[in-house]
């Protein structure tokens, strides 16, 4: 009995046959994969990150942005790394550049 099951689970001459063209079709799977991994995580990342990278750039004395943190402020001053926020008459705070996510629109600072 366990002869013949050890001899079934060896695969006769007509399973090696069977697995000829397995490479080629391997191979195209992963380059399918790949394209989807690409075209939904990768690419809109990569869009994010050149947008965030565009708000960083175009920062200017005036403008309302949010934090990371979720802190509503002002610009005040843009140095090289850092930028100076009003939160409320007279309180100034500093904070790294890349810390700020969003720039708030004229209807939602009203």
């Amino acid at each position: 009995m366990f002869a013949t099951n050890a001899y079934a689970m060896a695969g006769g001459a007509g399973a090696g046959g069977e697995q000829a063209g397995g490479g080629a079709e391997g191979i195209f799977m992963l380059l399918i994969m790949f394209a989807i991994f690409y075209m939904l995580l990768i690419r809109p990342q990569q869009k994010r990150a050149k947008q965030h990278k565009t708000l960083i750039d175009s920062l200017k004395a005036g403008d309302q942005v949010i934090t990371a943190g979720g802190i509503h402020a002002k610009v005040v001053a843009v140095q090289d790394t850092l930028a100076t926020l009003e939160i409320s008459s007279g309180v100034r705070i500093k904070v790294n550049r890349s810390s700020i996510v969003g720039a708030q629109t004229e209807a939602l600072a009203e």
